[in-house]
């Protein structure tokens, strides 16, 4: 059959497909792109030939915004189904980057197909070529080796035959699976070859679920059995394998209590017995509390990162133990755990059987009820709405207090970055396993837009809300005319503090007396304390396209959201937030978060901060 490189790719990947547990999907579902000559006549006449039934093409603004709404995609298909991003060469391919980095340190698929600079180099250097003195076969695509799971570059037609198995291996690998690259040179996309009809069969990629091996299964229970206050810390593997069932089964047979990670949030409803919050920096006092007494933590689909192990200092027992249940080897021995290597679902299940009569002591499970539900009085004094906050700006937890109110299990929530994570982390109550999607591998700003188109095309028919700081929104609203374009009526929620919030408040924490981080004018000598700026950010997103509610009281924002919950295209609602007091706000991280103060310094603020850095990093241990 002879075809271009470009169109046998594409003919290729539209018949690929996964399956779990018997049911079937399309691996490469659509593909984003943006055209340009390394590109548009390669992959770009492919796409137009094969037409939309064997391959839909979708139009993006950003490449860094497409790979974002690719891993929303993906990780709403729970990383059975995915997108291809392709781009040209240059600058489109380079910022590739960040959204690559995100989806492999995340372990969520997308497939990424920049263009490439001349195989057969008939002018060198061609248009956005970087050369390289010392080497005649480095692109600016190298920059995407280290952040992606596999990384191929097509030099000749018959090379894509083993480099596009290895790619859809790869991105169906529960393990290995992340940001896939294969670059493509433009002469070699448009290069005719003769390709055996075999290549474009039908396959079907099954995503395996092994079992633990039971010399792991029998140590892990026995470890389980010997501890008297264990704990589970449930992660994105959960999720990921759709073990939410076999967890809470778990829970209700052991009454061993679950804490969650961020990727984790949801994978046990709101309300669940076992159910402690989030662990870690941002979590809740109750999985503090239990996690600084525990002998035994069980790690169940989680990676272990600072901020679930409050860098390190969080589990304080003296004997404390780990078990760790995961697919990934790496990941199962952190902290010198004992491993049971395999799906999360079919670990909890097998560890539930070896476990057959075995409960944690009845007063340990009285006393995490009472802890969870004095937690919760905290939270309803963050949400609370007094009379006189009705016709004031709410604070921050106000409006996720006035979503909670509104939303049920069919809304999705995203998030990625800035003060937000914490507030979620330590306040939503999740509704279903899949309504909380906060990005904090690598808590990309400017994730949250574009993802929720990803989101929105995998789950049509669901409220999709994209929450976003003035801070985020300032580094990536173009995909906004991507939502408007595709007619999907998707929320975004802009709460305007005019500023780095986040990092505003740990740079006070830390010495740093929030230095560079409020959106103000330049004051003489005084760095930016001068009058706030006058940005319009709904005036910017309404000239995208949108639909802008503007809401000025708490009042106004109880109606404003109840409107966009219920528009049928792409609604902004536009509030300014006002700072909590210490009465009715969020509550302060209840665990410590690694991030280093001066060790010398004239200011005060630094010495002090460094007095307290040095008390915390003393608590920090070695699990061997």
């Amino acid at each position: 059959m002879r075809l271009t490189v470009a169109q046998a790719l594409v003919r290729f990947l539209s018949r690929q497909y996964t399956e779990r547990d018997g049911h079937r999907h399309r691996l490469i579902a659509a593909t984003w792109g943006i055209f340009g000559h390394g590109n548009v006549a390669g992959i770009g006449q492919a796409l137009l030939e094969s037409g939309p039934q064997a391959m839909p093409f979708l139009q993006g603004r950003n490449e860094q915004a497409m790979v974002h709404a690719a891993v929303g995609y993906a990780r709403q298909c729970g990383r059975l189904s995915a997108h291809a991003v392709t781009t040209s060469i240059g600058p489109g391919a380079t910022n590739l980057v960040t959204g690559a980095a995100l989806a492999t340190i995340n372990r969520i698929p997308v497939l990424l197909l920049p263009g490439d600079s001349f195989a057969t180099r008939p002018a060198d250097p061609v248009l956005q070529q970087l050369e390289v003195p010392y080497a005649g076969d480095i692109s600016v695509n190298d920059t995407l080796r280290p952040v992606s799971r596999f990384f191929d570059r097509i030099t000749r037609p018959e090379a894509l035959v083993p480099a596009a198995l290895q790619a859809v291996r790869v991105l169906t690998d529960p393990v290995q699976t992340g940001a896939v690259t294969l670059a493509l040179p433009q002469d070699v996309q448009a290069q005719a070859y003769d390709w055996p009809e075999e290549f474009f069969a039908e396959r079907v990629w099954g995503v395996r679920r092994p079992r633990p091996d039971r010399h792991e299964l029998a140590r892990a229970a026995q470890a389980v059995r010997g501890s008297a206050r264990p704990l589970i810390v449930a992660g994105g593997g959960i999720r990921h394998s759709q073990a939410g069932a076999a967890l809470a089964a778990f829970a209700e047979a052991t009454g061993i209590p679950v804490a969650v990670t961020q990727a984790g949030k949801g994978v046990l409803p709101h309300g669940h017995p076992a159910d402690v919050g989030g662990i870690g920096h941002t979590g809740t006092s109750t999985a503090a509390a239990l996690a600084r007494e525990a002998d035994l933590v069980i790690a169940a689909g989680t990676r272990l990162t600072d901020f679930t192990t409050a860098s390190a200092t969080l589990f304080q027992h003296p004997a404390v133990r780990f078990v760790g249940l995961n697919l990934d080897p790496y990941d199962a021995h952190k902290l010198a755990a004992l491993p049971l290597v395999g799906d999360a679902r079919e670990g909890l299940d097998e560890l539930r059987g070896a476990l057959a009569g075995h409960r944690a002591d009845p007063a340990y499970r009285a006393r995490y009820a009472a802890e969870r539900a004095r937690w919760e009085s905290r939270v309803e004094r963050a949400y609370a709405v007094t009379e006189a906050d009705e016709d004031t700006p709410p604070t921050q937890a106000q409006v996720l207090g006035l979503l909670d109110a509104l939303v049920d299990g069919r809304d999705i929530l995203i998030n990625a970055a800035g003060s937000l994570p914490g507030d979620l982390h330590k306040l939503w109550r999740a509704r279903s396993q899949d309504q909380y999607h906060v990005e904090y591998g690598y808590s990309c700003m400017g994730y949250e837009i574009p993802a929720a188109i990803g989101v929105a095309l995998a789950a049509p028919g669901r409220p999709v809300w994209a929450l976003v700081g003035d801070g985020t929104y300032l580094m990536n609203p173009t995909e906004i005319v991507t939502a408007v374009q595709e007619g999907l009526p998707m929320r975004v929620v802009i709460l305007d503090n005019h500023g780095y919030a986040s990092i505003g408040g740990l740079s006070g924490a830390v010495g740093g007396e929030g230095f560079g981080t409020a959106y103000r004018f330049r004051a003489p000598d005084s760095g930016y304390t001068g009058d706030v700026l006058p940005v319009d950010l709904a005036a910017n997103a309404g000239s995208l396209g949108m639909a802008v509610i503007r809401a000025r009281t708490t009042r106004d924002l109880r109606e404003a959201l109840a409107e966009a919950r219920s528009a049928t295209r792409p609604t902004c609602v536009y509030v300014q937030t006002r700072t909590p007091d210490t009465v009715s706000g969020p509550p302060p991280a209840q665990a410590w978060w690694d991030v280093p103060v001066a060790e010398t310094a004239t200011r005060k603020a630094a010495a002090t901060a460094r007095e307290e850095y040095d008390r915390q990093a003393a608590q920090r241990r070695r699990h061997l």
